[in-house]
């Protein structure tokens, strides 16, 4: 994907890039790259890939939800910061938390915000269960893209939703997880709201945005140490 066929396919989403977010965009494509060479960052090596599979990618989420407000936002398992930095890029007004449990990805991410100038947002080495309980039922928006099973995920979290918030979990192909996740969804007192199925415009990529409603407090005992999250399916 070349930046004119980008700009045309944002503008299917309704987003409208200002020169500086496309600047952004330039100078955050360039960072992976060249960090790609020092960093196991991302598999996708190629600037036009990483346009369509990261940046456009990450940008789908606009098509289940209006980012362009003030929403507390956490991305769990950001990695390279998809889709966390992107969203930020052109979404200024979040107020984003970024979580990922490789300190060598979170060095980067500083070094990007910094190097975008980004505000109101913040990276944190660790793991989502392991969250301080501050940030309980404290977010508006949880997300997360290609990190693990969507039952895993899903306990990992709904605990930092408010309640009617959203977590909309970014996949490839996921019926068969969808499956799995039913008995936690309703235990963990939420309900899918919306799935939307689609291809990428490269006409290969199979893409599905899973949007998750919070219906009600999460109890304490929630999320579970990781590996028992694995190991024992909620029911």
């Amino acid at each position: 994907m070349n930046i004119k066929t980008f700009i045309n396919e944002l503008q299917k989403l309704n987003i409208s890039p200002t020169k500086e977010q496309l600047k952004q965009s330039e100078t955050y494509a360039k960072m992976l790259l060249e960090y790609n060479k020092k960093f196991n960052l991302t598999a996708i090596t190629k600037q036009e890939d990483i346009y369509l599979k990261h940046f456009y990618d990450s940008l789908t989420i606009t098509k289940e939800i209006d980012l362009d407000q003030e929403l507390k936002v956490l991305d769990i398992g950001t990695g390279a910061g998809f889709p966390g930095i992107v969203l930020k890029i052109f979404f200024p007004k979040l107020d984003l938390i970024l979580l990922d449990s490789n300190n060598k990805k979170i060095s980067f991410l500083n070094e990007v915000i910094k190097e975008l100038g980004l505000k109101k947002i913040k990276c944190i080495h660790g793991r989502a269960e392991e969250l301080p309980t501050n940030y309980r039922e404290y977010f508006d928006i949880v997300t997360s893209r290609a990190v693990a099973n969507l039952r895993v995920l899903t306990e990992l979290s709904i605990p930092y939703l408010k309640v009617n918030g959203y977590f909309i979990s970014l996949k490839g192909k996921a019926d068969e997880e969808l499956k799995e996740a039913e008995s936690t969804l309703k235990v963990l007192n939420c309900e899918i709201e919306k799935i939307d199925k689609f291809i990428l415009p490269d006409q290969v990529s199979e893409r599905a945005i899973i949007k998750i409603r919070k219906e009600k407090e999460t109890p304490d005992t929630y999320p579970r140490k990781y590996d028992k999250i694995k190991k024992q399916v909620l029911k």
